[in-house]
Protein backbone atom coordinates (compact mmCIF):
# COMPACT_ATOMS: atom_id res chain seq x y z
CA UNK A 1 0.00 0.00 0.00
CA UNK A 2 1.40 3.41 -0.96
CA UNK A 3 1.66 6.20 1.59
CA UNK A 4 -1.01 8.20 -0.26
CA UNK A 5 -3.50 5.38 -0.71
CA UNK A 6 -6.92 6.19 0.78
CA UNK A 7 -6.02 9.89 0.85
CA UNK A 8 -8.65 11.79 -1.13
CA UNK A 9 -7.63 14.80 -3.22
CA UNK A 10 -9.96 16.96 -5.29
CA UNK A 11 -8.44 18.61 -8.37
CA UNK A 12 -9.80 21.89 -9.74
CA UNK A 13 -10.38 20.81 -13.35
CA UNK A 14 -10.51 23.51 -16.02
CA UNK A 15 -10.24 21.16 -18.98
CA UNK A 16 -6.80 22.61 -19.74
CA UNK A 17 -3.48 20.80 -19.96
CA UNK A 18 -2.30 21.86 -16.48
CA UNK A 19 -5.26 20.50 -14.55
CA UNK A 20 -5.38 17.39 -16.77
CA UNK A 21 -1.77 16.53 -15.94
CA UNK A 22 -2.27 17.43 -12.27
CA UNK A 23 -4.97 14.77 -11.97
CA UNK A 24 -2.82 12.23 -13.82
CA UNK A 25 0.20 12.79 -11.58
CA UNK A 26 -1.83 12.50 -8.38
CA UNK A 27 -3.36 9.21 -9.56
CA UNK A 28 0.18 7.94 -10.24
CA UNK A 29 1.15 8.97 -6.71
CA UNK A 30 -1.58 6.75 -5.28
CA UNK A 31 -4.25 9.25 -4.27
CA UNK A 32 -7.97 8.77 -4.67
CA UNK A 33 -8.66 11.63 -7.09
CA UNK A 34 -11.88 13.49 -7.89
CA UNK A 35 -12.14 16.21 -10.52
CA UNK A 36 -14.13 19.36 -9.73
CA UNK A 37 -15.13 21.96 -12.31
CA UNK A 38 -16.69 25.24 -11.26
CA UNK A 39 -18.94 26.92 -13.83
CA UNK A 40 -18.28 30.63 -13.37
CA UNK A 41 -19.89 32.06 -16.52
CA UNK A 42 -22.09 30.71 -19.30
CA UNK A 43 -19.18 29.55 -21.45
CA UNK A 44 -18.06 27.47 -18.47
CA UNK A 45 -20.48 24.72 -19.48
CA UNK A 46 -18.19 23.90 -22.41
CA UNK A 47 -15.21 23.89 -20.02
CA UNK A 48 -17.05 21.45 -17.77
CA UNK A 49 -17.71 19.13 -20.72
CA UNK A 50 -14.03 19.12 -21.68
CA UNK A 51 -13.04 18.42 -18.06
CA UNK A 52 -15.57 15.58 -17.87
CA UNK A 53 -13.96 13.93 -20.91
CA UNK A 54 -10.54 14.06 -19.25
CA UNK A 55 -11.92 12.62 -16.01
CA UNK A 56 -13.46 9.77 -17.99
CA UNK A 57 -10.14 9.16 -19.78
CA UNK A 58 -8.12 8.98 -16.55
CA UNK A 59 -10.86 7.06 -14.75
CA UNK A 60 -11.94 9.42 -11.98
CA UNK A 61 -15.24 10.84 -10.76
CA UNK A 62 -16.17 14.32 -11.97
CA UNK A 63 -18.15 16.90 -9.98
CA UNK A 64 -19.59 20.19 -11.24
CA UNK A 65 -20.23 23.22 -9.06
CA UNK A 66 -22.31 26.10 -10.43
CA UNK A 67 -20.79 29.34 -9.13
CA UNK A 68 -22.06 31.74 -11.78
CA UNK A 69 -23.94 33.91 -9.31
CA UNK A 70 -21.04 34.00 -6.81
CA UNK A 71 -18.54 34.79 -9.57
CA UNK A 72 -20.69 37.61 -10.91
CA UNK A 73 -21.26 39.14 -7.46
CA UNK A 74 -17.61 38.95 -6.42
CA UNK A 75 -15.06 38.76 -9.24
CA UNK A 76 -16.94 40.52 -12.04
CA UNK A 77 -18.28 43.18 -9.67
CA UNK A 78 -14.77 43.80 -8.30
CA UNK A 79 -13.39 44.00 -11.85
CA UNK A 80 -15.96 46.56 -13.01
CA UNK A 81 -15.94 48.67 -9.83
CA UNK A 82 -12.13 48.86 -9.85
CA UNK A 83 -12.06 50.33 -13.34
CA UNK A 84 -14.84 52.74 -12.38
CA UNK A 85 -12.58 54.00 -9.55
CA UNK A 86 -9.59 54.47 -11.85
CA UNK A 87 -7.81 51.33 -10.64
CA UNK A 88 -6.31 48.51 -12.68
CA UNK A 89 -7.64 45.31 -11.08
CA UNK A 90 -6.12 41.85 -10.90
CA UNK A 91 -9.13 39.52 -11.24
CA UNK A 92 -7.09 36.29 -11.02
CA UNK A 93 -5.80 37.20 -7.54
CA UNK A 94 -9.31 38.11 -6.42
CA UNK A 95 -10.76 34.91 -7.91
CA UNK A 96 -8.16 32.81 -6.12
CA UNK A 97 -9.16 34.35 -2.80
CA UNK A 98 -12.94 34.41 -3.22
CA UNK A 99 -13.67 31.48 -5.54
CA UNK A 100 -10.88 28.90 -5.86
CA UNK A 101 -9.81 29.07 -2.21
CA UNK A 102 -13.23 30.32 -1.17
CA UNK A 103 -16.36 28.63 -2.49
CA UNK A 104 -14.53 25.80 -4.25
CA UNK A 105 -12.29 24.98 -1.29
CA UNK A 106 -15.32 24.99 1.01
CA UNK A 107 -17.09 22.49 -1.27
CA UNK A 108 -13.94 20.33 -1.51
CA UNK A 109 -13.54 19.84 2.22
CA UNK A 110 -17.08 20.24 3.59
CA UNK A 111 -19.09 18.48 0.89
CA UNK A 112 -16.64 16.07 -0.73
CA UNK A 113 -14.68 15.22 2.42
CA UNK A 114 -11.27 15.60 0.79
CA UNK A 115 -7.92 15.41 2.54
CA UNK A 116 -6.32 17.78 0.02
CA UNK A 117 -7.23 20.28 -2.67
CA UNK A 118 -5.03 20.48 -5.79
CA UNK A 119 -4.72 22.86 -8.72
CA UNK A 120 -2.51 23.18 -11.78
CA UNK A 121 -0.71 26.31 -10.55
CA UNK A 122 3.05 26.52 -10.95
CA UNK A 123 4.29 27.08 -7.41
CA UNK A 124 5.65 24.90 -4.59
CA UNK A 125 4.59 24.43 -0.97
CA UNK A 126 6.97 23.17 1.72
CA UNK A 127 6.75 22.89 5.49
CA UNK A 128 9.39 24.73 7.49
CA UNK A 129 9.63 24.70 11.30
CA UNK A 130 5.91 24.23 11.83
CA UNK A 131 4.68 26.65 9.15
CA UNK A 132 4.14 26.37 5.41
CA UNK A 133 5.97 28.38 2.79
CA UNK A 134 4.91 29.13 -0.76
CA UNK A 135 8.02 28.88 -2.93
CA UNK A 136 8.44 30.03 -6.49
CA UNK A 137 8.04 27.39 -9.21
CA UNK A 138 11.24 25.72 -10.37
CA UNK A 139 10.54 27.13 -13.86
CA UNK A 140 10.86 30.94 -13.43
CA UNK A 141 9.04 31.57 -16.71
CA UNK A 142 5.88 29.87 -15.38
CA UNK A 143 6.02 30.88 -11.71
CA UNK A 144 2.51 31.81 -10.48
CA UNK A 145 3.26 32.46 -6.81
CA UNK A 146 2.51 36.18 -7.34
CA UNK A 147 -1.13 35.31 -8.04
CA UNK A 148 -1.33 33.23 -4.85
CA UNK A 149 -0.29 35.78 -2.23
CA UNK A 150 -3.78 35.79 -0.66
CA UNK A 151 -3.52 32.14 0.42
CA UNK A 152 -3.35 31.60 4.17
CA UNK A 153 -1.41 29.10 6.26
CA UNK A 154 -4.57 26.99 6.41
CA UNK A 155 -4.85 27.09 2.62
CA UNK A 156 -1.21 26.06 2.14
CA UNK A 157 -1.55 23.17 4.59
CA UNK A 158 -4.40 21.63 2.57
CA UNK A 159 -3.20 22.38 -0.96
CA UNK A 160 -1.10 20.43 -3.46
CA UNK A 161 0.68 21.89 -6.50
CA UNK A 162 2.02 18.87 -8.40
CA UNK A 163 3.34 20.94 -11.34
CA UNK A 164 5.48 23.37 -9.35
CA UNK A 165 8.66 21.37 -9.74
CA UNK A 166 8.59 20.94 -13.52
CA UNK A 167 8.69 23.13 -16.64
CA UNK A 168 5.62 23.60 -18.84
CA UNK A 169 7.30 21.58 -21.59
CA UNK A 170 7.27 18.52 -19.31
CA UNK A 171 3.58 19.06 -18.59
CA UNK A 172 2.82 19.06 -22.31
CA UNK A 173 4.91 15.92 -22.84
CA UNK A 174 3.06 14.06 -20.09
CA UNK A 175 -0.29 15.12 -21.57
CA UNK A 176 0.70 13.89 -25.02
CA UNK A 177 2.10 10.58 -23.79
CA UNK A 178 -1.10 9.83 -21.85
CA UNK A 179 -3.66 11.10 -24.38
CA UNK A 180 -4.94 13.85 -22.09
CA UNK A 181 -4.06 16.86 -24.25
CA UNK A 182 -7.18 19.06 -24.32
CA UNK A 183 -9.04 19.67 -27.57
CA UNK A 184 -8.48 23.40 -27.11
CA UNK A 185 -4.84 23.61 -26.05
CA UNK A 186 -4.52 27.41 -26.02
CA UNK A 187 -3.12 29.16 -22.96
CA UNK A 188 -5.74 30.62 -20.64
CA UNK A 189 -6.53 34.29 -21.27
CA UNK A 190 -5.92 37.16 -18.85
CA UNK A 191 -9.63 37.84 -18.21
CA UNK A 192 -11.43 34.53 -18.47
CA UNK A 193 -14.94 35.98 -18.78
CA UNK A 194 -14.06 38.28 -21.71
CA UNK A 195 -13.94 36.26 -24.91
CA UNK A 196 -12.30 37.36 -28.20
CA UNK A 197 -12.98 39.31 -30.31
CA UNK A 198 -14.30 41.30 -27.34
CA UNK A 199 -11.60 43.20 -25.45
CA UNK A 200 -11.46 44.68 -21.97
CA UNK A 201 -12.02 48.12 -23.52
CA UNK A 202 -15.08 47.07 -25.52
CA UNK A 203 -16.46 45.16 -22.52
CA UNK A 204 -16.16 48.20 -20.25
CA UNK A 205 -17.51 50.58 -22.90
CA UNK A 206 -20.58 48.36 -23.25
CA UNK A 207 -20.92 48.29 -19.46
CA UNK A 208 -20.36 52.00 -18.70
CA UNK A 209 -21.01 53.69 -22.09
CA UNK A 210 -18.70 56.36 -23.45
CA UNK A 211 -17.84 59.08 -20.93
CA UNK A 212 -16.05 61.95 -22.64
CA UNK A 213 -13.53 63.85 -20.52
CA UNK A 214 -10.32 65.84 -20.68
CA UNK A 215 -6.79 64.62 -21.29
CA UNK A 216 -4.61 66.97 -19.25
CA UNK A 217 -0.87 67.60 -19.40
CA UNK A 218 0.43 66.62 -15.99
CA UNK A 219 3.14 69.29 -15.71
CA UNK A 220 1.21 72.34 -16.92
CA UNK A 221 -2.49 71.55 -16.48
CA UNK A 222 -3.07 72.26 -20.16
CA UNK A 223 -5.96 70.37 -21.80
CA UNK A 224 -4.52 68.42 -24.75
CA UNK A 225 -7.56 66.54 -25.96
CA UNK A 226 -10.45 64.31 -24.94
CA UNK A 227 -10.98 60.65 -24.05
CA UNK A 228 -14.08 58.45 -24.03
CA UNK A 229 -13.69 56.84 -20.60
CA UNK A 230 -11.14 56.78 -17.76
CA UNK A 231 -11.68 53.01 -17.56
CA UNK A 232 -9.90 52.60 -20.92
CA UNK A 233 -6.55 53.69 -19.46
CA UNK A 234 -3.97 52.45 -16.99
CA UNK A 235 -0.87 53.96 -15.43
CA UNK A 236 2.11 53.83 -17.80
CA UNK A 237 0.01 53.39 -20.94
CA UNK A 238 1.49 54.97 -24.06
CA UNK A 239 -0.58 53.68 -26.96
CA UNK A 240 -4.09 54.91 -27.59
CA UNK A 241 -3.76 58.37 -26.02
CA UNK A 242 -4.24 60.03 -29.42
CA UNK A 243 -3.07 63.56 -28.69
CA UNK A 244 -0.23 65.39 -30.40
CA UNK A 245 2.89 66.38 -28.45
CA UNK A 246 6.57 67.08 -29.03
CA UNK A 247 7.53 63.77 -27.44
CA UNK A 248 6.00 60.46 -26.26
CA UNK A 249 3.19 60.79 -23.72
CA UNK A 250 2.31 58.31 -20.99
CA UNK A 251 -0.65 58.06 -18.65
CA UNK A 252 0.63 59.40 -15.32
CA UNK A 253 -2.53 59.30 -13.21
CA UNK A 254 -6.30 58.94 -13.44
CA UNK A 255 -8.95 61.10 -11.79
CA UNK A 256 -12.32 59.35 -12.21
CA UNK A 257 -14.11 61.88 -9.97
CA UNK A 258 -13.29 64.66 -12.46
CA UNK A 259 -13.25 62.26 -15.43
CA UNK A 260 -9.69 63.36 -16.32
CA UNK A 261 -6.59 61.57 -17.53
CA UNK A 262 -3.21 63.13 -16.75
CA UNK A 263 -0.39 62.48 -19.21
CA UNK A 264 3.28 63.37 -19.23
CA UNK A 265 6.79 62.20 -20.00
CA UNK A 266 8.21 58.90 -18.84
CA UNK A 267 10.21 60.53 -16.05
CA UNK A 268 6.95 61.41 -14.28
CA UNK A 269 6.14 57.71 -13.93
CA UNK A 270 9.09 56.91 -11.67
CA UNK A 271 8.63 56.54 -7.93
CA UNK A 272 10.49 54.85 -5.08
CA UNK A 273 7.73 54.83 -2.48
CA UNK A 274 4.09 53.75 -2.34
CA UNK A 275 1.55 52.24 0.04
CA UNK A 276 -0.02 48.80 -0.01
CA UNK A 277 -3.31 48.01 1.75
CA UNK A 278 -5.20 44.85 2.63
CA UNK A 279 -1.96 42.98 3.28
CA UNK A 280 -2.24 39.22 3.70
CA UNK A 281 0.63 38.00 5.89
CA UNK A 282 1.29 34.57 4.46
CA UNK A 283 4.27 34.39 6.83
CA UNK A 284 2.57 35.86 9.95
CA UNK A 285 5.78 36.63 11.87
CA UNK A 286 6.51 39.52 9.51
CA UNK A 287 3.28 41.30 10.49
CA UNK A 288 4.87 42.15 13.84
CA UNK A 289 8.09 43.61 12.46
CA UNK A 290 8.43 47.39 12.37
CA UNK A 291 10.29 47.09 9.08
CA UNK A 292 12.13 44.46 7.08
CA UNK A 293 13.93 44.04 3.74
CA UNK A 294 12.25 42.12 0.93
CA UNK A 295 12.19 41.50 -2.78
CA UNK A 296 9.03 43.08 -4.23
CA UNK A 297 7.07 42.42 -7.42
CA UNK A 298 4.55 45.04 -8.59
CA UNK A 299 3.39 43.18 -11.72
CA UNK A 300 3.08 39.54 -12.64
CA UNK A 301 5.58 39.79 -15.50
CA UNK A 302 8.06 42.14 -13.84
CA UNK A 303 11.13 41.03 -11.85
CA UNK A 304 11.23 41.46 -8.09
CA UNK A 305 13.35 44.36 -6.83
CA UNK A 306 14.94 45.05 -3.46
CA UNK A 307 12.93 47.24 -1.09
CA UNK A 308 12.25 48.05 2.55
CA UNK A 309 8.79 47.28 3.97
CA UNK A 310 7.58 49.60 6.75
CA UNK A 311 4.57 48.41 8.71
CA UNK A 312 1.74 50.94 9.18
CA UNK A 313 -1.67 50.43 10.81
CA UNK A 314 -4.53 48.15 9.74
CA UNK A 315 -2.61 45.73 7.51
CA UNK A 316 -1.13 48.58 5.51
CA UNK A 317 2.56 49.00 4.67
CA UNK A 318 4.82 51.45 2.90
CA UNK A 319 7.21 50.08 0.30
CA UNK A 320 10.47 51.93 -0.36
CA UNK A 321 12.45 50.66 -3.35
CA UNK A 322 16.22 51.06 -3.40
CA UNK A 323 15.91 52.22 -7.01
CA UNK A 324 12.88 54.03 -8.53
CA UNK A 325 10.35 51.92 -10.42
CA UNK A 326 8.22 53.00 -13.34
CA UNK A 327 4.43 52.82 -13.58
CA UNK A 328 3.51 51.69 -10.07
CA UNK A 329 -0.16 50.96 -10.76
CA UNK A 330 -3.00 51.38 -8.23
CA UNK A 331 -5.16 48.29 -7.97
CA UNK A 332 -2.43 45.85 -8.93
CA UNK A 333 -0.81 43.50 -6.42
CA UNK A 334 2.47 44.16 -4.67
CA UNK A 335 3.96 40.88 -3.48
CA UNK A 336 6.86 40.54 -1.05
CA UNK A 337 9.40 37.71 -1.13
CA UNK A 338 12.30 36.90 1.19
CA UNK A 339 15.67 38.52 0.57
CA UNK A 340 16.81 35.57 -1.54
CA UNK A 341 13.65 35.85 -3.68
CA UNK A 342 12.68 32.23 -3.00
CA UNK A 343 9.42 32.19 -1.01
CA UNK A 344 6.49 34.51 -0.44
CA UNK A 345 6.11 36.62 2.72
CA UNK A 346 2.99 38.72 2.09
CA UNK A 347 1.12 40.77 -0.47
CA UNK A 348 -1.57 43.38 -0.88
CA UNK A 349 -3.09 46.00 -3.18
CA UNK A 350 -1.17 49.03 -4.43
CA UNK A 351 -2.83 52.26 -3.32
CA UNK A 352 -3.17 55.72 -4.83
CA UNK A 353 -0.34 56.65 -7.18
CA UNK A 354 2.15 59.07 -5.57
CA UNK A 355 1.73 61.43 -8.57
CA UNK A 356 -1.80 62.27 -7.46
CA UNK A 357 -0.47 64.11 -4.43
CA UNK A 358 1.48 66.54 -6.63
CA UNK A 359 -1.14 67.01 -9.37
CA UNK A 360 -1.56 70.61 -10.58
CA UNK A 361 -3.86 72.40 -8.14
CA UNK A 362 -5.63 74.46 -10.80
CA UNK A 363 -6.62 72.98 -14.16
Amino acid sequence: MSFNEKKKVVVAMSGGVDSNVTSHLLIKQGYEVIGLTAIMFDAGERIAQNAARTCQTVGIKHEVLDLREDFKNTVINYFEESYKLGLTPNPCVFCNRKIKWGKMKEFVFNRLGADFYATGHYARIAEYEGTYRLYRASDPAKDQSYMLYALTQEDLAGTLFPLGGQPKSTTREIAGENDITPVDNRESQDVCFIHPPETTSSYLTKRFKEQQGDIVEFKTGKILGTHTGVYNYTIGQRKGIRVSASGPLYVISLDPAQNRIYVGSKEHLSSSCFEVSGVNWQQPEFAGKESFPAMVKIRYNSPARRASIINLDNNKVRVEFEQPKSAITPGQAAVFYDENNEYLLAGGTIGKHPALSIMPAQV
